[in-house]
């Protein structure tokens, strides 16, 4: 007899024997960075040879849409629906990468190969987020085969390819495919886990708000000597500017910046929650950021500033001249708490009353809105208990992962919980040379999943809203 606990072992037999890695290894081999112009081609290809035949068999209606807004990437949807009356999970991934920047992997590697070493598989995407979205259907297939073919639920899929371009295009198609999406819950992969070992589970994501600080005050830079001390130095202004936003141990002075507390369903869920990227992450630093609060809380539930990038002069050949301009790109990541009509004009008087009107902000907005299910949503708390069955050990929730992701979409267009389970963890290096997917996560990955899909065929999910 077909059984949770067969599904559960046919799943990690797939990915013992060898079978996973074949299939990362095809999909990363397909070069879909969606930030560099000669990866367009290969955005289709990702769907139409590298997905499309695998929701094939798998029993699925797909389809690949055009963006609705011109030189982004397609999306593809699918559908498997065996009975509308029976729960309906969507899932979402991206298929498009950062670029690969092959000069600056370590040698041996190569971002579209996928090179087994150790407890990892470097790639590019397979932690992001190829492997992840890959893992997800891996369970799936072998629950089906498990059941002969049968799931008891109905799945929906979303897959875009221009997330890392900031899923552009994807409020628009979810609004215009609202009927067609609709779902009881969102279930799907990105990001990290608190720690490699600790199972998670996100309820959401931080969102970003960005904006230049610009201080132009001349034509061109003119001689340091005859003029340094008498004529005012942008990159001055501009280093006042950015410690007028936040002191030395980076807490922020701008306060409208965050929110006016922190809810308790939030502080509670996060009490006792680590925060550990793992081998290669970077450091924690004691005492860098907003006073009082748990590295959790600093990242899974306030909001914090950044300096992205700054320039004045020629950093990379430097003459004798006091520049003529310095400019920051800076970053809030903040929480569906705090109010970002507030930040530009909570900033210009911040700036003014330091005396610093001379500083312009330009550009300011969000580029990726935060989201947030409660994590005592009916389906978060199915999900974990899920996940605690199949894995025999304890599955953290967060309120929101530390990273950003367009759940805000399916939230406002499809009324749907959020359940992110990430596959990944702190250290991955996604976004930069050496991207990999640790092992024993993807196959623990695995299991949790497979766990999950068997568990919604057996009825007993949260009644529908």
């Amino acid at each position: 007899m077909p059984s949770r606990d067969a599904a559960i072992a046919r799943a990690l037999a797939s990915f013992d024997s060898g079978g996973f890695e074949a299939t990362l290894a095809q999909l990363v081999a397909i070069p879909s960075t969606s930030q560099d112009p000669a990866g367009a081609p290969h955005l289709d290809r990702y769907l139409e040879q590298g997905i499309r035949p695998w929701l094939d068999r798998l029993g699925f209606a797909s389809q690949i849409h055009p963006n609705p807004l011109p030189g982004f990437g397609p999306i593809l949807t699918a559908a498997r629906i065996e009975d509308p009356s029976q729960p309906t999970v969507l899932l979402y991934g991206h298929g498009d990468t950062v670029r690969g920047l092959e000069d600056q992997w370590r040698p041996g590697l190569d971002p579209w190969t996928v090179t087994p070493e150790g407890d990892r598989w470097y790639g590019r995407g397979t932690a992001d987020n190829k492997g992840q979205h890959a893992i997800n259907l891996a369970a799936l297939e072998a629950v089906l085969a498990e059941r002969g073919g049968r799931l008891g639920a109905n799945v929906k899929l979303v897959l875009e390819m221009a997330e890392e371009r900031g899923s552009r295009g994807l409020r628009e198609f979810v609004a215009q495919q609202r009927e067609a999406l609709a779902a009881d819950a969102l279930i799907a992969s990105d990001g990290p886990r608190v720690e490699p070992g600790l199972p998670t589970i996100a309820t959401g994501t931080r969102g970003t708000f960005h904006f230049d600080l610009v201080v132009k005050l001349r034509e061109g830079g003119v001689h340091s000597g005859h003029w340094g001390g008498l004529t005012r130095d942008p990159a001055i202004l501009l280093a006042h500017a950015i410690a007028a936003i936040a002191d030395r141990d980076g807490k922020v002075l701008v306060r409208d910046f965050l929110p006016p507390s922190m809810p308790n369903s939030v502080r509670a869920v996060l009490d006792g929650c680590p925060v550990g990227g793992g081998e290669g992450a970077a450091t924690i630093d004691e005492g860098w950021g907003e006073p009082g609060l748990t590295p959790a809380e600093k990242i899974y539930g306030w909001c914090s500033f950044i300096v992205l990038a700054m320039l004045s002069g020629r950093p990379e050949n430097p003459v004798n001249a006091v520049a003529p301009d310095a400019r920051a790109h800076c970053q809030i990541r903040y929480t569906v708490d705090a109010d970002t009509t507030r930040f530009a004009p909570a900033l210009r008087r911040h700036l003014d009353a330091a005396g610093l009107q001379i500083v312009a902000i330009e550009n300011p907005g969000i580029r990726m809105p935060a989201s947030r299910t409660s994590p005592d949503d009916p389906w978060v708390r199915w999900a974990q208990a899920s996940m605690e069955r199949s894995l025999g050990k304890r599955v953290q929730v967060i309120p929101n992962s530390s990273g950003g992701l367009p759940g805000d979409v399916f939230v406002d267009h499809l009324g749907v919980p959020l359940v992110w389970i990430p596959h990944s963890y702190n250290g991955c290096k996604q976004h930069g040379p050496d991207e990999h997917l640790l092992k024993a996560t993807a196959r623990e990955g695995l299991a949790a999943f497979a766990g999950i899909w068997w568990d919604l065929g057996e009825g007993g999910v949260p009644p529908r809203r």
